[in-house]
């Protein structure tokens, strides 16, 4: 029964059109914008003035008003925009139920999210309909503790960098409402998906058959224990990270907390995680770390302890710090509870109690992608960096550029210096170079090397590598290059190797030079 109204459900979507295309140019990008920060208001008189001058209700427009906006629509309405599944069909799927008025009044109210979402990656232009709980501006009041989250900012973040190259098996860990998993069905020949929430592990489901995504299985448990002694050539998990006090009273919401003491449960993924994978498989997460004021060690430290006993190869990145203060507004707020209440006051004293208890001052957010290490790879990879700037442009993503990144470290890594110098190196499409002169001066007072992807890094220049970059067009080896400069020059050409070749290696590291295949 199930599948077949999914069916027609989804056959419904097809044909109303309701796209993100399509319901943004209902209330436009200002509307859609403030509806992402959880303000629908704009989006609510966006579609009244469509109603005062008097455009037709569309079947997309009603769709948008009862699943995005979560206004009630008469039955009749809701007939009309899914006319092969049928207002009763919605409710036998539980997407729809009587409207606070009352069945009198013959008024449905969604009892589900569902809206459109778009994408690019890097195998194209993608899109789906995501099924999710409702947000605590539908609901009125905080959000249950089985809540199953929808697509927000971190969900994004880790789609966008997943490497998805072919593989033949995926996990997701901590499915939440599949968004994750769906990312890695395109690239995964067949994906598993965990979950400690029945509910989570349903929509999850209900999310799969509805984009008719049929290589994804669905496991209930704990972190790894859905999976035993199964291994895996990707690993990618939104964990439930937020660091959160043990107390009573304290609300413990599924979709963001793991039911560990501080930063434990990342921990306790990155400790394990290598014993689920296959030789050369990745694992991508996100996860907090804290700070202690007792340790001189920084939150990367941290991380690093936990890496280093694994033998997994490892590249972090910390985006964020906050002070202590500051998370435990952030994540009290995420759960619906408002400042200037009792509770709040409440929650705040328990978080901050809880942070006190540790020496917590700050706590750090980041990606963390871990390998299991194949020979040929020059080495264990051990980069940790703190990056909390921008990025550069990245239209399908970051995955891309680690891919990328990750092959380029391999490749130089595996070579002697002899073998580097003999090799042919060209500097990629997104990197510009930039020069600043003293007026009237004929050379440059600064050269700096810009990436436009990855996460927009500069490098300085001096005039030698400056001069071996600007040169690396794919005709001549790194050798041939350092010979005729030092000649142009006039310096030794091995002092001159000495000098450019770790800073090669580095930019090679980075993605500003590519290998020639």
């Amino acid at each position: 029964m199930g599948s077949t109204l999914t069916a027609d459900l989804r056959r419904d979507l097809i044909t109303s059109s309701f796209s993100v295309e399509t319901v943004g140019r209902l209330w436009g990008e200002d509307a859609a914008a403030a509806l992402f920060r959880g303000q629908r208001l704009p989006a609510l008189r966006a579609l009244a003035r469509r109603r005062a001058e008097g455009l037709p209700f569309t079947r997309a427009e009603a769709l948008a008003a009862l699943f995005v906006l979560n206004e009630p629509l008469d039955r009749a309405e809701v007939d009309r925009a899914l006319p092969q599944l049928g207002s009763a069909g919605a409710e036998a799927l539980g997407l729809v139920g009587d409207a606070p008025d009352g069945p009198a009044a013959g008024r449905l109210r969604a009892l589900l999210d569902l809206r459109p979402y778009s994408f690019v990656d890097t195998l194209g232009a993608g899109s789906w309909w995501i099924l999710s709980d409702l947000g605590e501006l539908a609901l009125g009041h905080p959000l249950s503790e089985d809540h199953v989250l929808g697509i927000g900012g971190a969900s994004t973040t880790l789609s966008g960098l997943m490497i998805s190259s072919p593989i033949d098996s995926a996990l997701d860990l901590g499915t939440g409402c599949g968004i994750q998993a769906l990312h890695a069905s395109r690239h995964a020949r067949r994906v598993v998906a965990t979950d400690i929430c029945e509910r989570a592990l349903w929509l999850a489901g209900l999310n799969a058959e509805l984009n008719a995504v049929d290589n994804i299985e669905f496991r209930l448990g704990s972190l790894f224990e859905p999976i035993q002694d199964e291994r895996f050539d990707q690993i990618v998990s939104n964990p439930p990270f937020v660091i959160t006090p043990r107390r009573e009273g304290v609300p413990l919401y599924e979709y963001r907390d793991g039911g560990l003491v501080g930063d434990a449960l990342v921990q306790t993924i990155i400790r394990e995680a290598g014993e689920h994978l296959t030789p050369g498989g990745t694992a991508q997460l996100l996860g907090n770390w804290e700070y202690h004021a007792a340790s001189a060690d920084s939150g990367l430290d941290r991380v690093r302890s936990w890496i280093e006993p694994t033998g997994l190869d490892a590249w972090v990145i910390e985006r964020e710090l906050q002070d202590a203060a500051l998370y435990a507004e952030t994540w009290i707020r995420d759960g619906g509870t408002r400042p200037g209440t009792a509770q709040f006051d409440e929650l705040y004293e328990a978080w901050l109690d809880d942070f006190d208890s540790r020496h917590v001052t700050r706590v750090g957010f980041g990606y963390v992608l871990l390998r299991a290490p194949l020979t040929g790879t020059g080495g264990r990879l051990a980069r940790y960096e703190t990056l909390h700037g921008g990025r550069g442009d990245n239209p399908a993503g970051l995955g891309e550029y680690f891919q990328a990144a990750l092959e380029g470290r391999d490749w130089q890594a595996a070579l002697s210096d002899a073998g580097l110098l003999a090799s042919v190196v060209t500097y990629a499409s997104d990197v510009t170079e930039e020069r600043h002169y003293w007026p009237g001066q004929e050379n440059p007072t600064v050269m700096t090397l810009r990436q436009g992807s990855g996460f927009a890094r500069t490098v300085s220049l001096d005039t030698a590598l400056a001069a071996l970059v600007g040169a690396c067009d794919g005709d001549l080896t790194l050798g041939q290059l350092c010979g005729a400069i030092a000649h142009l020059l006039e310096v030794e050409e091995d002092a001159l190797i000495d000098d450019v070749l770790p800073r090669i290696r580095k930019l090679i590291d980075d993605g500003f030079l590519l290998p020639l295949k």
